[in-house]
């Protein structure tokens, strides 16, 4: 328990610029708080005490504004910032050097028991208010922008944005100097910009083969018209006049 503690209160330290000490930590910061009673929460429940285990999962709620099941697994140096409104489903799976902000859910999608919450591998980033919905897998190092709705699995290393999310970054390094804070790096693409730009791209593709059609039915009529007056195209109408 003080291990686990402790490694929490390194985790914010290193991952967060307003932290001054570790006992402002401590005292002030509900994540390290939430952590804590999730921790005996667990503990209660793998021993088969689930009703306390919910009791003390819900105080910490109640405390904290986080909600973690304590049937979820959460691993080492975990870093819920600010915290209020993450929630964490029964069947989660959170690995080490994790970072959730605030409104992110780990939610399932369905109401069959069994695996129906994500996994985050390690260093996963997640956004404030994003959404990471059903038995999916964010893979290590993933990173997941602000609001984004996440449905289907993520590939290690690269960055998801929007609703549904779609990969809008290639792979990141596990260095700290690449540590994205909010999952939102400063020059992310906007993926409905980039959507409306493939649109454009493609209409102006279709504006030039309709140009093209149409030149050569035009030629084609020309032709028509000549064999029609004997192989000569610039007497249509005196052909006509003579009729």
């Amino acid at each position: 328990m003080f291990n686990h503690l402790r490694a929490d209160i390194q985790a914010v330290m290193a991952r967060d610029p307003a932290a001054r000490s570790r006992v402002e930590v401590f005292f002030a910061y509900p994540g390290v708080h939430a952590l804590m009673y999730y921790r005996l929460a667990h503990g209660a429940w793998t021993r088969g005490w689930h009703l306390l285990g919910r009791i003390i999962s819900h105080i910490g709620r109640v405390l904290t504004g986080i909600e973690i099941h304590p049937g979820a697994v959460i691993g080492n140096r975990v870093f819920i910032d600010h915290g209020m409104g993450v929630v964490i489903g029964e069947t989660a799976e959170v690995g080490d050097d994790v970072t959730l902000y605030q409104g992110v859910t780990l939610g399932g999608t369905s109401l069959e028991k069994g695996k129906r919450h994500p996994t985050l591998k390690n260093g996963v980033i997640v956004g404030g208010g994003a959404m990471v919905l059903g038995p999916i897998t964010l893979g290590e190092h993933a990173i997941v922008g602000a609001n984004a709705v996440v449905v289907k699995d993520v590939p290690d290393g690269v960055t998801v944005a929007g609703v549904p999310a779609k990969i809008v970054r290639g792979r990141r390094v596990s260095e700290e100097s690449d540590f994205c804070a909010y999952g939102t790096p400063g020059d992310l693409p906007d993926p409905v910009a980039k959507s409306i730009d493939g649109m454009l791209d493609v209409i102006h593709r279709l504006e030039l083969r309709v140009e093209q059609l149409e030149q050569e039915t035009r030629e084609l009529r020309l032709v028509g018209e000549a064999t029609a007056n004997g192989g000569d195209a610039s007497k249509p109408e005196k052909a006509k006049s003579t009729a």
